[in-house]
């Protein structure tokens, strides 16, 4: 293809771009271009050339397979990791530590994008185990069935909106994968630490709904920062199950075994 020809496919790809720049698009595919491509004159049958000449000409990036987003004058604000996940899978939210830091509950700040998801994360592996990399970004994707996927919220960041599970949800995540979250300790302490800050009526529903693991582990965790045993009684149901659960999902299967909440203290830094 001669170098007009190229100039021309340029040109009316950057109308398609600014189409959808209008549009509040950041972050887009092939598929989605589709939709706006006949309103920019750009043929259906040459839109991949298109972007394969936009790219070049550093008015596209390409993140991923399929997946490319707008670079300046287009869009103004940089584009963010969460942002990112939002088009990595079909409904997921920010969870666990990337959770925990957004809402001020621990101070570090993970390098890997956790994203609760409802879609199969079969593929969100490479064949060596790898964690799935973006823009120099790692995703960890955790996978749940649609009536474990509750406690979301959809929040402005930046010049983008985001679903990221709310405080209430994302402490209960730390109690069933603390070691998606820093591991079992910081948990607990964030607990203990922010006790006042936490919707206790609001997390009791969540764990209930959840599982009697993390019912009992709630109520073990919350008598011990000292919420009063009243608001408690609802997790109380969650004991009269047989056995006991480790309180550490993570830790050795060895500890005394706590009668009240009937679970296993395998975490002897907080007892």
């Amino acid at each position: 293809m001669n170098a007009e020809k190229k100039v021309q496919k340029t040109t009316v790809g950057v109308e398609l771009l600014r189409l959808l720049a209008e549009d509040g698009k950041r972050i887009i595919t092939l598929d989605e271009a589709r939709q706006y491509a006949a309103d920019a004159a750009v043929s259906e049958q040459y839109l991949a050339k298109a972007f394969h000449y936009l790219e070049r000409a550093g008015w596209i990036k390409r993140l991923h397979k399929g997946l490319y987003q707008l670079l300046p004058p287009l869009i103004n604000a940089p584009i963010h990791e969460y942002e990112v996940a939002m088009h990595l899978v079909t409904n997921g939210a920010i969870s666990h530590w990337s959770a925990m830091s957004f809402h001020g509950l621990t101070e570090q700040i993970p390098r890997t994008v956790f994203v609760l998801t409802t879609d199969s994360i079969t593929r969100m592996r490479g064949a060596d185990g790898k964690l799935y990399q973006v823009a120099g970004w790692s995703y960890e994707f955790i996978q749940v069935k649609p009536e474990r996927y509750f406690g979301i919220d959809i929040v402005w960041f930046g010049e983008s909106r985001i679903a990221i599970t709310d405080r209430e949800r994302t402490l209960l995540d730390g109690l069933m994968r603390p070691n998606y979250c820093g591991g079992f300790s910081d948990v607990a302490e964030t607990f203990i630490d922010r006790v006042a800050d936490i919707d206790i009526e609001k997390i009791v529903d969540y764990a209930l709904r959840l599982d009697a693991s993390t019912a009992r582990r709630l109520g073990w965790i919350l008598s011990k920062a000292g919420v009063e045993p009243k608001r408690l009684e609802p997790l109380y149901k969650a004991t009269t199950g047989p056995g006991y659960r480790s309180l550490d999902p993570t830790g050795p299967k060895k500890g005394s075994l706590n009668k009240e909440w009937k679970v296993q203290e395998n975490a002897p830094g907080l007892i």
